[in-house]
């Protein structure tokens, strides 16, 4: 029976892949994990298929010098950097090595590729959120009249949050920001901000709306504000989202599904001090208004008071005027009845045993008769009559 040592079998092996497998060969593939190491790049590949489960894997190395040309040359292309998650395309050839086993060597990468990938992946994502019925839902919400009090989810270090608020602490009102923690890019990025949207909904009455802040980057840096998941959940959050991702050159699928997407975080703190100009602009002139009504109303009311004190006091002359008269007309009827005028007239009152006389029936001859005159009473006798 022949026998091999253990590397005499390796060293076969590495002659039968090299013949077998002499030339280079393009491979679709992600980047599960990569690591740098003596100047050279180390991958572990990967191929997902359903629910995500692994059908294959293979580690890949490229070698100092080619793999610092291949990543400025992806850079340069897709103005990002190589990283975990990334759908690519490799040019590679089959190594095989008696310590180290089986081993894929990168020798090239097409950069279009890896962004051909994005954008198929974001258009089944905004083709899935319409077909849902989501996709519009942040735009059917109103922001509050005055919107003061924020949640904010970004990076705590990250030089556009410190913008975002000195911007709002430079303006004349009492913004209140709150921030959520949570990575703004990588593999990591996507579920880390939905995180912090779980955090923000527990206590949604708290706030007016929600901020969504990045500082800018490549288009590769930014593919987790594609993601489908993140996406939906903002979609159909029960406060109005804001976002100012950075984006230079494309909208994110996220931007698309917000209630309204700015530029920077700069851009987002602008939008809120300019819609609080609008709105004490508003107050003020609604104040304003309300002073010249309320101004033109006591006018009318104290004209409308002044003519009825002058009906008033015009009745009240009217009216004292007339008893005035009427106290005249009783007095002359009062005079012109007093017995004393009467009796200096010539007149006099007649009575008999104290009742007064009117009718020559009430007297018989011989009856005594008092008179009363102006000036006394005098007996009279009668004769005849």
């Amino acid at each position: 029976m022949q026998t091999y040592s253990l590397s005499e079998l390796c060293a076969q092996i590495e002659v039968v892949l090299m013949e077998g497998l002499p030339d280079t060969y393009w491979v679709r593939c992600e980047i599960a994990s990569l690591s740098e190491k003596g100047g050279h790049l180390y991958l572990d590949l990967v191929e997902k298929g359903q629910r995500g489960l692994f059908v294959a894997r293979q580690r890949a190395t490229c070698w100092n010098g080619r793999q610092q040309m291949l990543r400025a040359y992806f850079a340069q292309e897709t103005g990002s950097s190589l990283q975990a998650g990334m759908q690519v395309l490799l040019e590679v050839s089959v190594r095989f090595h008696s310590v180290y086993g089986l081993s894929l060597d990168v020798q090239g990468i097409d950069p279009q590729y890896t962004l051909g990938d994005m954008a198929r992946q974001r258009q089944a994502a905004i083709s899935r959120l319409q077909a849902e019925g989501v996709f519009d839902m942040q735009r059917m919400l109103s922001l509050p009249t005055l919107t003061r009090r924020l949640a904010v989810v970004s990076a705590a270090e990250a030089a556009g949050y410190s913008d975002f608020v000195h911007q709002l602490e430079e303006s004349p009102y009492s913004f209140v920001a709150t921030l959520f923690p949570a990575v703004m890019q990588g593999d990591r990025a996507a579920a880390s901000i939905r995180a912090a949207l779980d955090s923000i909904g527990a206590t949604e009455e708290e706030f007016d709306a929600v901020v969504i802040i990045r500082g800018g980057g490549a288009t590769t840096d930014l593919t987790c504000f594609d993601d489908y998941a993140l996406a939906a959940l903002c979609a159909q959050f029960p406060l109005p989202i804001l976002t100012g991702i950075g984006h230079t050159r494309d909208v994110s699928v996220l931007d698309m599904v917000a209630f309204q997407a700015l530029k920077t975080p700069t851009a987002v703190a602008a939008f809120l001090v300019e819609r609080m100009d609008e709105q004490m602009e508003r107050m003020q002139r609604l104040t304003y208004r309300l002073q010249q009504t309320a101004l033109r109303q006591v006018l009318l009311r104290r004209h409308r008071v002044e003519q009825l004190e002058q009906r008033l006091y015009a009745g009240v002359q009217s009216w004292t005027m007339f008893r005035r008269n009427h106290i005249r007309m009783l007095e002359q009827r009062v005079e012109t009845l007093n017995p004393e005028r009467v009796y200096r007239l010539g007149y006099s009152l007649l009575r008999k045993e104290g009742r007064v006389v009117r009718s020559v029936a009430d007297c018989r001859q011989g009856d005594t008769i008092s008179a009363e005159l102006a000036d006394g009473l005098v007996q009279l006798t009668v004769q005849e009559r």
